[in-house]
């Protein structure tokens, strides 16, 4: 879980600022924008159903996702949507790949699956 949310604190951090200060600026640059994009889904990550908790191994796959910007083609208001249907075709054809990042271990082989899922499931937003 280090390992693939080691920057969210920070990322959040910054994006809070950010938003803070766009809210007195009316024009803003492509960075500034792109971090304020990332921040607003990382948000929408975090926020869990009540009584229906993630798998661990499910939380660092959609970390891994938020934090790598995998999803950057997403609309913010869809990226529940996206979300479900990435943790339902990750359940169904990769399930050794969540019990692997669950152990606490992630390679570049589960790194890759993790991509290519979220490049599928983005390419339909």
């Amino acid at each position: 879980m280090k390992k693939v949310a080691g920057t969210l604190k920070i990322d959040m951090a910054q994006y809070r600022e950010l938003e803070a200060f766009s809210k007195f600026s009316s024009d803003m640059d492509a960075v500034t924008a792109m971090t304020l994009d990332r921040g607003r889904k990382n948000n929408q990550l975090l926020i869990q159903p009540q009584y229906s908790p993630m798998s661990v191994g499910e939380q660092i796959a959609i970390l891994y996702c938020g934090t790598h910007g995998l999803m950057h083609e997403v609309p913010v208001e869809r990226i529940r949507e996206c979300q479900d249907l990435f943790l339902e075709k990750l359940r169904s054809t990769h399930q050794s790949t969540i019990d692997l990042l669950a152990s606490g271990t992630i390679n570049d082989e589960a790194c890759a699956i993790l991509e290519k899922v979220m490049a599928d499931i983005a390419g339909q937003f």
